[in-house]
């Protein structure tokens, strides 16, 4: 049995979202920005990219798919002065990771239980999962904040588009 349609959505969903937060960082004018630190946010662009990447690496590469990859949350929080070309890679890595380890789940695997406690609690593989494209996206609003408060542009970065939709296609095709 193949892939899901969800599984593919969310693959899908959750791709735009991480090339947008790419987006994001390269609209920083300044490396340094990523990294400011503003007294009414509680992170910054770059923490939110490192957490963005790890959350993914974790709950869908290491435990969908397989992938070995060991998380280390504290790091996301603590590391900074990133390099903005590291944190795009880690984000890459994401969407390989997201892109592989979903294209081996089925229908059926999203009924199940996921295979690790969330919080304290079991829940449903497929329930998680639209909950992590939720989440990325939630902390993708969070950078695009962060980008235009430091760098006083106001310009978006074309985040959550529909016609990156894996299934969006022109009306006339």
């Amino acid at each position: 049995m193949g892939q899901s349609t969800l599984t593919a959505a969310a693959a899908g969903l959750l791709t735009r979202e991480l090339r947008a937060m790419q987006r994001e960082l390269e609209g920083y004018s300044t490396e340094s920005q990523i990294w400011q630190v503003h007294p009414a946010l509680p992170n910054t662009g770059g923490t939110l990219a490192l957490h963005a990447a790890g959350n993914l690496l974790h709950f869908i590469g290491a435990v969908l798919g397989g992938s070995g990859y060991v998380r280390n949350r504290d790091a996301e929080f603590s590391r900074r002065d990133v390099p903005r070309a590291e944190l795009i890679r880690e984000l890459d890595r994401a969407i390989e990771a997201v892109e592989s380890a979903l294209a081996g789940v089925t229908e059926s695997q999203l009924a199940e239980w996921y295979p690790l406690p969330v919080a304290n609690r079991r829940v449903r593989t497929g329930e998680f999962v639209l909950h992590l494209a939720t989440h990325l996206a939630y902390h993708l609003g969070q950078v695009d904040f962060h980008r235009r408060i430091v760098t006083g542009d106001g310009k978006g970065v074309g985040a959550v588009s529909p016609i990156e939709l894996p299934s969006a296609m022109p009306i006339d095709a």
